[in-house]
């Protein structure tokens, strides 16, 4: 759980307005309402849900982000500086942090990743936080692992003997939708026009493609919208209780793409992929920098 003192410590480098700093400790000490409806009160930690529990949580793990672009400025800045390191058998790594998940790419041994492992812990340790020993490993690239919904791995290339890095929707992505799509076709939802029907999945599909649209996703789009489908034609034929060829003239157009009222089904597929450029660590901001402190 963040420690209070250590967090505010670290608003305070940005914010010096004493009364903002005062509406942040009293959010953190507001407490939370248990299910008894009793006050429990917050001596660590935010509070879950909080509106400001995402910025303050992001705000305490910038520790992280600050110690490991220290250490890549000293140590591994310059192709010279890292060329270095590898001669006399030092990693060379780098943090990818998205809020609260972050994962550290190594280019080294086993050693080196449980080591850093280790160091990764005890930058962590001041401000009250601790890994997670459910979701924290240290995994082979070719084995891949699962990262903000994607599962990221390196493979050979089909019809070649190069290895490239691949990144798909996670089979836990792809699990979720699914459940989203049965859901929204259980026999409970017979009484919904089959237009809002149609409707509603495509929106799901679609917005959940576009989450994925820059990973190697064809595919698994492909395979999503085929379960749709059949989801779509069960359920189609328990409302009306028709067979297949009463199914495809009353509900199909375009030979068996789903439509009734004007609404014509559209699913993942349709979400074009867009592979994602690499631009590096120096990516310009849109917006107009902000002055190091607030005062007040």
């Amino acid at each position: 759980m963040i420690d209070h003192a250590a967090l505010l410590g670290l608003v305070r480098r940005k914010i010096k307005d004493k009364r903002v700093l005062g509406l942040v400790r009293a959010f953190l000490k507001a407490g939370v309402m248990t299910t008894t409806g009793d006050r429990e009160e917050t001596l660590t930690g935010t509070p879950q849900g909080g509106i400001l529990s995402p910025l303050l949580a992001n705000i305490a793990l910038s520790t992280l982000d600050d110690h490991f672009i220290r250490q890549w400025n000293e140590t591994m800045g310059t192709p010279s500086m890292r060329a270095r390191r590898r001669q006399r058998g030092e990693p060379t790594y780098r943090l990818i942090r998205y809020a609260d998940d972050f994962v550290v790419v190594i280019k080294g041994e086993q050693r080196h990743a449980e080591r850093l492992r280790e160091e990764v812990a005890a930058v962590l340790a001041p401000i009250g936080l601790r890994l997670s020993p459910a979701k924290t490993q240290v995994v082979h690239i070719d084995t891949g692992f699962d990262f903000l919904g994607f599962h990221i791995r390196r493979m050979r290339k089909r019809g070649s003997t190069r290895m490239f890095v691949y990144t798909k929707p996670s089979r836990k992505a792809i699990a979720s939708i699914k459940a989203k799509v049965r859901a929204k076709t259980y026999r409970s939802t017979l009484h919904m026009p089959t237009a809002d029907l149609l409707r509603a999945l495509g929106r799901t599909l679609r917005g959940w493609a576009n989450y994925f649209r820059h990973g190697v996703s064809k595919a698994i789009f492909s395979a999503i919208d085929s379960y749709a489908w059949e989801r779509i034609a069960s359920w189609l034929r328990r409302k009306h209780r028709i067979g297949w060829p009463d199914l495809r003239r009353r509900f199909c157009v375009n030979g068996w793409r789903f439509a009734a009222d004007g609404v014509v089904f559209t699913g993942a597929a349709s979400v074009a992929v867009t592979r994602y450029r690499y631009r590096g660590y120096h990516i310009a901001t849109p917006w107009t920098p902000k002055p190091e402190a607030l005062t007040g």
